[in-house]
């Protein structure tokens, strides 16, 4: 279900109205990560969620059923292979997007086999992960009747 929410941002004389506001969970145990990723995320407009570990994401997951999942491996009391193959348990279809510091091929290749929608090294450019968050979330949104208008202020 998309959030309807009308906003304006003003920056570098545009005027950027959205008519959808997409939701993302982040599941990573890391309060450094949590901390970036929720600045750089919401100046992008996104509405995000945090959970600090896979039991706590879970639980998120079921309850607010986001747009994207951005999910650590490497976490205490349950990975991300096994939130993985758990969200995989009831959608197949969810964009998953991992975003760890575990660079091991074995790892990449396994939770490639899953499904995810991308596989993003930590320390790797957030640009990199915004962009990969655009290129899933737009297409979606506007599949689901929502639009996103781009103006050119006058001057």
């Amino acid at each position: 279900m998309v959030t309807s929410r009308m906003r304006n941002t003003y920056k570098e004389g545009l005027r950027f109205e959205e008519a959808t506001v997409a939701k993302i969970l982040v599941i990573d145990d890391e309060p450094n990560v949590q901390t970036l990723l929720d600045m750089r995320l919401r100046q992008q407009g996104y509405d995000v969620l945090f959970a600090d570990n896979g039991w706590k994401g879970l639980q998120l997951y079921r309850q607010e059923h986001p747009h994207v999942v951005v999910l650590d491996l490497k976490m205490p009391e349950l990975d991300g292979v096994t939130v993985l193959r758990e969200i995989r348990s009831v959608d197949l279809a969810q964009p998953v997007i991992i975003f760890t510091g575990d660079t091991a091929p074995e790892t990449e290749r396994q939770v490639r086999a899953l499904g995810v929608s991308e596989f993003i090294v930590k320390g790797s450019s957030m640009k990199l992960l915004v962009d990969t968050l655009k290129g899933i979330l737009t297409p979606a949104i506007l599949a689901m009747g929502g639009s996103i208008v781009i103006e050119t202020l006058a001057s």
